[in-house]
């Protein structure tokens, strides 16, 4: 159990039981048995939750000793990531070879405390709209595998984001699988400040040329991360695949732009407010990079 789930049953006076179990179907028992209990890895959204007063479980049901979802194996051509991966395990060269924009995208999660602690299923189950793994693993079309009482079951990790499909009573959040695709990949974000820290918006990109498509995510302008479908196809549409799969600057600009009035779109008869303007050029410009640097 990690420092951070220490600190919840032991100072923040809010659960009466902590279970430590050391595997996925002991971790499956304990909240079964256990109503109201919440599951803790790192614990950096659950302590910020609980000291700001938002939470107060009944329970908590430790995850740090079951080693299986700390790794990642490969499985029918997919990367089958362990949802207790930290960010600072997946920022690192061999994990960034083999998911590159992951790996971007976790090197840049906060300064370097909450990447050793937070993970990869703490970063899904509490889809922060700024959460940085969430557009990536939208872009990648990623899917999540959930333990339960009644056995495991796959879904699509946008199916959970967006509520289509919740977790249920006596859920776990154990595994995320990612295709893997030797596609090239990025991810950018802006910050208001410099060094790591929470996005103002961020762009996830892959362009995978054995589908011929261009997917892009954009996160932390919305509830959830954003697909702007119709720019997606354009772009797509103007790419030679067969050829060196460059494009124009001009045309990199107009994707971007494409991009940002998607995600930000026109308001008919008001006047979009000047930070809205100040965010729709940022996705912008974040879409164009992203772009630029997936095809160079």
């Amino acid at each position: 159990m990690s420092t951070y789930a220490r600190q919840a049953a032991e100072t923040a006076h809010t659960a009466q039981n902590v279970a430590l179990p050391s595997s996925l179907d002991e971790a499956v028992e304990a909240l079964a048995a256990m109503p109201g209990a919440v599951p803790v890895a790192g614990g950096t959204d659950l302590m910020t939750a609980v000291n700001s007063g938002l939470l107060r479980p009944d329970a908590l049901v430790g995850l740090g000793r079951i080693s299986e979802i700390r790794g990642w194996q490969y499985a029918d051509g997919a990367a089958l990531l362990g949802a207790g991966l930290t960010h600072a395990r997946m920022g690192r060269p061999d994990f960034a070879a083999l998911i590159p924009a992951l790996a971007a995208a976790a090197r840049s999660a906060g300064p370097p405390q909450i990447r050793n602690a937070g993970t990869l299923g703490g970063n899904i189950a509490s889809a922060a709209p700024t959460g940085d793994a969430l557009p990536v693993l939208a872009a990648l079309e990623a899917s999540v595998i959930v333990a339960g009482p009644e056995g495991d079951r796959e879904l699509p990790v946008s199916h959970l984001l967006t509520g289509m499909d919740p977790l249920r009573p006596g859920e776990l959040l154990a595994f995320v699988r990612i295709p893997l695709l030797h596609a090239p990949q990025t991810f950018l974000k802006a910050t208001g400040r410099t060094g790591p820290g929470r996005a103002v918006a961020s762009v996830a990109l892959v362009v995978d040329p054995a589908r011929r498509q261009v997917r892009c995510s954009v996160g932390a302008v919305a509830p959830v991360p954003l697909r702007p479908l119709e720019a997606e196809q354009w772009v797509a549409g103007l790419i030679d695949w067969d050829g060196e799969r460059s494009l124009a600057p001009e045309a990199c600009t107009a994707f971007g732009e494409y991009v940002a009035a998607a995600c930000i779109p026109d308001q008919e008869g008001v006047e979009l407010p000047p930070a809205a303007v100040q965010l729709r050029r940022t996705v912008a410009a974040l879409s164009r990079r992203a772009l630029g640097r997936a095809l160079a």
